[in-house]
């Protein structure tokens, strides 16, 4: 199969409007279990080492689950805090930086390792973990075309939400997301507009050759 130019410029204009989406932006709609899916079903399509598939995903729609992990966040927040100082610190005391309650769905996406060998893999053992990566990127590019928000919570403890979720020993926290219908997409990353960071620029990014 091939793709027209029609295609390339919907894909990236898909890509450039993706946002990692705040708590003050969600909506109290529902998301509909095939919407669910269909995100789901995306996030299978991602390439992964040595055709592993080394993903498995927690749905949450139970309040007190949620409630506990945004007390997680809570805690772990106060905490990142601390790592700033003077404007940037009030700065980022005002930003909203999740959604876990305000969403009618978590998605807590798991890497699950292998107990044999995998092809491509035994060089690079975190070549697993990547590919997780790998899916939840297709998550967040297919809800954004379903014009569904997803925002991926970082500032969490992940051995207290696998107790949380009761998660086998072996599996790794790779992604907590809040996942939702929104009032609005902003034009820019939020962070760029608010001038926490700029936005970088290609050329200083590439490199030939070498460094």
């Amino acid at each position: 199969m091939f793709f027209g130019e029609n295609d390339q410029n919907v894909i990236e204009r898909v890509l450039r409007a993706r946002r990692d989406v705040r708590g003050n932006r969600f909506t109290d709609r529902d998301l509909s279990d095939s919407d669910l899916e269909r995100i789901l079903a995306a996030a299978t399509t991602a390439p992964s080492v040595g055709y592993s598939q080394p993903w498995e995903f927690v749905i949450i729609r139970d309040p007190s689950i949620k409630n506990a992990v945004a007390k997680i966040f809570e805690f772990e927040n106060l905490r990142a805090q601390t790592q700033f100082e003077n404007d940037r610190a009030l700065q980022y005391a005002k930003l909203k930086l999740e959604g876990i309650t305000e969403t009618p769905v978590n998605i807590a996406v798991f890497y699950t390792p292998s107990d044999k060998p995998v092809l491509g893999q035994t060089s690079m053992p975190d070549m697993g973990e990547y590919s997780v990566v790998c899916a939840v990127q297709n998550m967040w590019l297919m809800a954004r075309a379903m014009n569904i928000g997803i925002g991926w919570v970082s500032i969490i403890n992940p051995d207290k939400v696998k107790n949380i979720l009761n998660a086998p020993k072996q599996n790794k926290l790779i992604a907590y997301l809040c996942v939702g219908h929104v009032d609005q997409f902003l034009e820019k990353p939020e962070l760029e507009t608010l001038r926490w960071e700029p936005a970088k620029v290609l050329s200083s990014l590439v490199r030939y050759d070498n460094y």
